[in-house]
């Protein structure tokens, strides 16, 4: 796999795209007719980990778009701008730039603290979240202080803190992003396979990725005694009124299962909530038929 953007432009039935939005170029795989469903991925991946949901959503009849979030993959990686406030904003300018005034927004990990973000930070563009493998943010923020479980899971988070370590662990061990999949998958699963693991650490030892995916750890660490970490918090204490949907790997060793129930606080409006069994925390590959399953069904019920 050659060390450029380009080698992350996977064939499939989908079609590659770029669109400007919010001053940056992002990459977007989209297939299929009708509403319009956005699926923001997780670390450490890119917008391939959701190939199984592209083919399933749009044969239930929906435009679909995977995009790579800003500083991965073949989207543009500027060295600012990985405050969950920017990253909302992204996702809005992207609806508005594939000709659509609003979405379902759909994330996993990282992309489900965003989707959990929209309504409250760009409630015009959100009809509809749902996220997998991400209670709401200010759940987990109270976790990772008070939860012991949820402080050993987040252990890996002192070391993104460092300033270039990381960055040059990312890109020179392929078994960093390798030893990841496999500590937050289920334990003694099938997954990932050797060549899903390669195609994630060659994404992630792409230039700059590997800073950007430090910056958006770094930024949810370091604001939480700023000025912007107190203006997060209180954005995203407003209820949610939108349809939420919450999947959540039983066997999760990065976000800790039982968190999950605690969400619904948040949520006011329809809330759907589901544990996978025998899933870790990458439910979109862990578990596909059975993630697919329950979004065409939920998307289905949406008014």
């Amino acid at each position: 796999m050659s060390n450029d953007a380009s080698s992350v432009l996977i064939e499939g039935p989908w079609e590659h795209r770029f669109v400007a939005a919010n001053g940056a170029r992002f990459h977007v795989a989209e297939i299929g007719q009708g509403p319009l469903v956005v699926l923001l991925h997780g670390f450490p991946q890119f917008w391939w980990a959701w190939r199984d949901q592209l083919t399933a959503l749009a044969e239930a009849g929906y435009h679909v778009a995977a995009i790579d979030l800003r500083g991965y993959g073949a989207s543009d990686k500027p060295p600012r701008g990985y405050d969950t406030f920017t990253l909302a904003a992204d996702v809005a300018s992207i609806v508005r730039s594939l000709g659509e005034s609003n979405a379902v927004i759909i994330g996993h990990g990282w992309g489900g603290w965003i989707a959990w973000s929209m309504p409250t930070m760009q409630p015009a563009v959100t009809t509809a979240v749902a996220a997998l493998g991400m209670p709401h943010p200010l759940v987990l923020r109270h976790a990772s202080l008070r939860n012991p479980a949820q402080i050993r899971a987040n252990a890996y988070l002192a070391g993104l803190q460092r300033p270039f370590v990381p960055e040059h662990q990312m890109v020179k061990s392929p078994d960093y992003v390798g030893h990841l999949l496999h500590a937050w998958s289920a334990p003694g699963g099938q997954w990932p396979p050797g060549d899903v693991a390669h195609r994630y650490a060659q994404a992630m030892a792409l230039p700059f990725v590997a800073h950007s995916a430090a910056e958006y750890y770094r930024w949810v660490v370091r604001s939480q005694l700023r000025l912007d970490g107190r203006r997060f918090a209180h954005c995203l204490k407003s209820r949610i009124k939108v349809p939420v949907l919450q999947l959540q790997g039983e066997q999760d060793r990065a976000v800790m299962p039982a968190l999950a129930s605690m969400s619904s606080a948040f949520v006011q409006g329809p809330y759907e909530q589901h544990l996978i069994a025998g899933a870790g925390h990458f439910l979109p590959e862990e578990a596909p038929a059975e993630v697919n399953a329950h979004l065409v069904s939920w998307l289905n019920s949406l008014p």
